[in-house]
């Protein structure tokens, strides 16, 4: 019997190996608890960490199943040898399998970076035979939920599932739920057989966040531990949990033959690198995010990426809306910057002129009729007001009705069985093609060095299918690649142009993986428009990317009463701070609360907020909660919004993490403006917990900043 271990002070997480036993987690070490069997998660019922289905290899699995687990791949590979190392950043280890009886080896690498929970996992599958490996599923991470010391056995049925729900504009709508409900108790032990379902979740097509999260949570309270684990990937992916006779288990993959069309043949010594996941151990819910968070952090700062906020006006939602001119920007313009304004950036329709923008992108060459005295006299306005200048580009596209469809080859576009894919009059141009690469360089290159340009707006708007067969395995393997080309492109950018700001907009949120938002300094979390909705947007965003990253639209608008509008522009001030709308028609007192809105961010959210552990007071909100809080904590300063929509009743009880027993003092950071009095904000310390009373059939916001003692 063996072991395998890596820790970082934080946490250790332990993994069993034999040679008659494939690796499997052990034990998760949680250090500095003080009740041992509250730091000691153990998995007595093994689960082998990489899980492999193939075509013509293999017995597919041990019992007719429709999980990523209990294949007879993953239970053939054992340990061959072990490389631990360490660098500034963090810790290192890889695990070398083979599986001798069916010919492949497999290289298991996991990071844990130094103070950060979260481990992170990827694979390598090599083929040893002359015959070739069609891989159809590979787990980058696989194991049982555990049990604690104290507790002894397992517990299945005291576990809960947080899963998450995306649609364009209702993006964030997070729910928990009982294990049991999507797992119902079958009592296989009567049957001596393990069922044969599980509670699957998968994205679909090009839009990696367009239906579900690939972030997920397991939460028992009563046995005081929570996993959550991400995938990180900009196209397919699956992750499931389930339930045998021993306990449940959960399995994280990218791309599959079952979901997403994936496959990938090996020939003799060819490998294959399966998409990273990270899996984070905490006590519950909120240690476990703040875990995350923290590894977010630290993967982005190796990577040498930062996204220290600032002040974004963009002309779309609410405003110009696709159909910009010089006539309209300049007003926009000189009022952002006389608001404190920093990134002004123009959104689509700023190279068309047939006032059709959606079918003609792919050119990227100003319009003509927009701007009578050209682009420059727009990009050039917003530099002298002090302003960094931005444009929105759809990069993978190419409309069927711009110049570019009919210049490039079929091969530069995502093909089905050789025919171009056509999707709402858009094609996907395939970002593995040279060509391909090199078009899209000139243009970002023409505009930085002809306009000055600073900061781009990526957006991505369609979906064509599962992939591109052209050059592929399976139209899953083409699109997997593809995300990976186009995300090397995204790195050479930056390479080129230091201090550019690129933004990731994907039809609102359609595409807010970690792979996506470890490259880019911020992300749209969406295009919704009503600002009555956007809190629980805005509050969910950080389950996904990190508060820092998450541009939440602020829509103030003109006939809006000050109640209105300061809960408009509260939907912004907890994330990356991001504001639309016509603000040359406000009135003084409404530009004077955008003044003070900005004011606050700067001095008061900003500093705290590149640092900062989310948290949800109130949980994760349904999308018709009366009430939405959330909160962001920094050492001892802490900061909660709080939105009541059409509340029901007043008082409303805000615990803040590791905050019992502690005093505090309690300010209102926005807006200050407006009278407070009938929120009527205290401390209980006792249960470490802001008290405030939400008006009631009303929709009012407000921020608090909190400092504990």
């Amino acid at each position: 019997m063996s072991s395998v271990s890596i820790g970082n002070g934080r946490i250790e997480y332990k993994f069993f190996y034999s040679k008659d036993v494939p690796l499997s987690a052990e034990a998760v070490a949680l250090e500095g608890r003080q009740n041992e069997s509250a730091r000691m998660a153990l998995f007595p019922h093994r689960i082998p960490v990489v899980e492999i289905m193939a075509a013509g290899r293999g017995e597919g699995h041990w019992i007719t199943s429709t999980r990523l687990v209990q294949t007879s791949l993953g239970a053939s590979l054992r340990v061959s040898s072990v490389e631990s190392r360490e660098d500034k950043d963090a810790s290192y280890c890889n695990i070398h399998m083979n599986s001798e009886q069916y010919g492949l080896q497999a290289v298991l690498h996991f990071t844990l970076f130094h103070n950060a929970n979260a481990l992170r996992a990827s694979v390598d599958i090599t083929n040893t035979w002359n015959d070739s490996l069609v891989l159809e599923s590979v787990t980058s991470f696989s194991a049982s939920f555990g049990t604690t010391l104290g507790n002894g056995k397992t517990d299945f049925s005291s576990w809960a599932s947080y899963e998450c729900t995306n649609e364009c504009i209702g993006e964030g709508r997070w729910a928990k739920t009982p294990v049991r409900r999507l797992c119902p108790a079958l009592h296989p032990e009567l049957s001596q057989r393990d069922p044969q379902g599980c509670h699957a979740v998968f994205s679909e097509g090009t839009f990696s966040t367009g239906t579900s999260s690939p972030v997920g949570v397991l939460e028992s309270e009563r046995l005081n531990m929570a996993w959550v684990f991400q995938i990180e990937n900009n196209g397919g992916w699956r992750w499931e949990f389930g339930e045998d006779r021993a306990d449940g288990y959960f399995a994280l993959s990218g791309p599959t033959w079952r979901n997403n069309t994936w496959s990938r043949t090996l020939g003799k010594d060819e490998t294959f690198s399966t998409v990273p996941v990270s899996i984070c151990f905490g006590a519950d819910f909120h240690e476990a995010m703040a875990g995350l968070t923290r590894y977010r952090r630290a993967v982005r700062s190796q990577m040498g990426r930062s996204s220290f906020p600032m002040i974004i006006f963009n002309d779309y939602m609410n405003t110009i809306n696709g159909d910009p001119t010089t006539e309209k920007l300049l007003p926009l313009i000189n009022q952002a910057a006389d608001l404190g304004v920093e990134v002004f950036c123009v959104d689509c329709g700023w190279y068309d002129d047939s006032g059709d923008w959606w079918p003609s992108v792919g050119e990227w060459k100003p319009s003509t009729t927009r701007f009578p005295h050209g682009l420059r006299e727009v990009i050039d306005r917003i530099k002298d007001k002090g302003m960094i200048a931005g444009l929105w580009l759809e990069p993978e596209s190419v409309g069927i009705e711009s110049p570019v469809a009919s210049q490039l080859p079929d091969e530069a576009f995502f093909l089905h069985d050789g025919k171009r894919m056509v999707e709402q009059k858009r094609l996907m141009l395939d970002y593995r093609n040279p060509m391909v690469i090199d078009r899209m360089n000139s243009i970002v290159d023409g505009l930085i060095d002809e306009y000055g340009v600073g900061y781009f707006k990526f957006d991505f708007n369609i979906r064509p299918g599962s992939g591109t067969t052209h050059a592929a395995d399976s139209s899953g393997d083409g699109l997997l690649e593809h995300g990976r080309a186009y995300l090397r492109w995204i790195d050479s950018l930056y390479a080129k142009h230091p201090g550019l700001i690129i933004e990731n907009c994907s039809a609102g949120g359609g595409r807010t993986d970690f792979a996506q938002a470890s490259h880019f300094q911020l992300l749209s979390t969406s295009d919704q428009q009503d600002y009555r909705l956007y809190p629980v947007i805005s509050t969910a965003a950080p389950m996904t990317m990190l508060p820092e990253q998450a541009g939440n639209w602020a829509y103030p608008e003109r006939d809006m009463n000050a109640e209105q509008f300061a809960f408009a522009l509260c939907n912004t001030m907890i994330g990356h701070y991001f504001l639309s709308g016509y603000v040359n028609t406000f009135s003084e007192w409404q530009n004077n609360m955008v003044r003070e809105s900005i004011e606050a961010y700067n001095k008061e959210v900003a500093p705290h907020i590149v640092q900062s552990e989310p948290f949800w007071p109130l949980g994760m909100p349904a999308w018709d909660s009366q009430k939405v809080s959330f909160g962001l904590k920094d050492g001892n300063s802490v900061i909660v919004a709080v939105w009541g929509r059409n509340a029901a009743e007043k008082t409303t009880v805000l615990p803040i993490p590791g905050a019992a027993g502690h005093d505090a003092s309690i300010d209102v950071l926005f807006p200050r403006s407006l009278e407070v009095n009938s929120w009527a904000p205290h401390w209980n310390r006792e249960l470490g917990a802001l008290t405030v009373d939400v008006p009631e059939r009303e929709f009012r916001a407000r921020i608090f900043s909190l400092s504990l003692k």
